[in-house]
């Protein structure tokens, strides 16, 4: 693309997981080839100059000013003080003391002023706004027609949110293709008090019915959830989530075990839980089963959880807490024999993409987008979901199928490299908005102002 761009991303937060890390490597790379880039987020904990924090907090009145100031004087410190996190919820909500209402009756606060001054944050107009996470109490849906409007928006689903009453993931429930009402999963994230899910549903639905939105997915599997949903947009596009091959690429396994204060020799199994979209308990069923190796010791490495060492079946299970540091991402993942993952709902297991481009084979469970990123014994193994027997005989071929752990391995690294290295998540984007413009330039928008009436067309 020869044309230089001014693009504006929305997340929830600028460092914390999957997302947000996929989110700001984006605006890193755009901005590396010398876009005007810039990151608009509803949590900030970098010093970067270009991410803007939302303005909720000046747009209210000075009570509601005063919380919010003190909930984001306190927003760095976050795991590093204990029941911190608990203060600032508080603090959130008596700067709005209606969502104490909202929530008690079920319905989803957009109460988040800030998303109608989005596009006074950049130093310059930006030319296209591309939104990821949209939940965590930060954005105004409310805000989508007037935003679109005025300049072409992406929605970038990374999970089902915008297409339900409340929840990130349905499971087996399709009452979302309906209107939803009757909700079975109430607590799944984000949760609801009370069965508000009906009225929830057809707000989203009348806002995205006043919008003009252009909507993309990591994978053909929420996409078409998307297209079987109240979410209509002018274009659709699928473009896989990427990783940086710069930092996630294979490595010396016995350097990585001792950085890491790991044993060698030892069989090590690696492996996320820290949501509840992962099935921890069909992969600690797994490995409870594993049989003691003859020699070497059997190590399980749980990240994501925070506890003291115990035993679990043959092996000893470690859990090294939560790691945001992607170098030391990779170590661990060089670091293992093989990564398991198991999960519920996974519109695109990141993990498992990582760990294939370190050159670890993968174990995961047939769902969602997950079908996508691995071909079954060619670049790793799939299991049925909620199957442990099974993961737990994937595992044993790795282990001592030698030959065919390493032909996985060398497919899994190859094909991470062809399908979904950053580089070509950043071209695909980047011509893709190229399209975008083109087509907001042939049919301008009607404007909406803040009050939902119609001001005319953009010219």
């Amino acid at each position: 693309m020869k044309q230089s761009l001014r693009i504006l991303q929305v997340n929830s937060h600028d460092i914390f997981g999957g997302a947000e890390g996929s989110t700001t490597n984006l605006f890193r790379a755009y901005r590396s080839k010398g876009h005007a880039s810039w990151l608009a987020v509803g949590y900030k904990y970098s010093n970067d100059p270009d991410i803007f924090l939302f303005r909720n907090d000046r747009t209210r009145n000075l009570w509601a000013r005063f919380w919010w100031l003190m909930d984001a004087q306190l927003q760095p410190y976050i795991g590093r003080i204990r029941g911190l996190g608990r203060v600032t919820s508080l603090a959130r909500w008596l700067a709005q003391p209606q969502a104490w209402i909202d929530t008690y009756r079920g319905i989803e606060n957009f109460n988040a002023p800030g998303a109608w001054h989005l596009l006074d944050l950049t130093p310059q107009r930006p030319d296209i706004v591309h939104c990821h996470n949209l939940h965590g109490q930060y954005f105004d849906l409310r805000a989508l027609p007037w935003l679109s409007s005025q300049v072409p928006v992406i929605l970038n689903l990374r999970d089902a949110w915008l297409l339900s009453g409340h929840c990130a993931h349905s499971f087996d429930c399709e009452r979302w293709k309906i209107g939803c009402g009757q909700c079975p999963y109430l607590k799944i994230y984000p949760p609801v008090r009370r069965d508000a899910t009906a009225y929830n549903w057809q707000r989203k639905a009348d806002i995205y019915a006043q919008s003009r939105l252009y909507i993309t997915a990591p994978s053909e599997w929420l996409m078409n959830k998307v297209q079987q949903s109240m979410l209509k947009g002018v274009q659709y596009r699928v473009i896989p989530n990427a990783i940086d091959l710069a930092v996630f690429k294979p490595g010396d396994q016995i350097a990585a075990r001792r950085e890491l204060g790991l044993p060698h020799p030892a069989s090590v199994v690696l492996f996320t839980a820290h949501n509840m979209f992962k099935d921890y308990r069909v992969m600690e069923m797994a490995l409870e089963r594993l049989p003691k190796p003859d020699s070497a010791p059997l190590i399980f490495v749980c990240l994501g959880k925070k506890q003291a060492d115990r035993a679990v079946g043959a092996g000893r299970m470690v859990y090294p807490g939560f790691e945001r540091n992607p170098q030391r991402m990779a170590l661990y993942y060089r670091a293992a024999d093989v990564f398991i993952h198991a999960a519920k709902d996974e519109a695109f297991g990141k993990t498992v993409t990582e760990a294939m481009a370190c050159g670890t084979p993968v174990v995961a469970t047939r769902v969602g987008g997950i079908v996508e990123q691995i071909e079954h014994e060619r670049t790793g193994f799939l299991v049925p979901p909620g199957d442990s027997q099974a993961m737990t005989a994937a595992i044993t071929r790795v282990f001592i199928q030698s030959q065919l752990r390493e032909t996985v391995r060398r497919a899994g690294i190859v094909e991470v490299g062809q399908r979904f290295s950053l580089e070509r998540q950043v071209q695909n984007f980047l011509d893709w908005y190229q399209e975008i413009l083109e087509d907001w330039q042939k049919s301008a928008p009607v404007v909406v102002n803040q009050h939902g009436h119609s001001t005319g067309k953009l010219v």
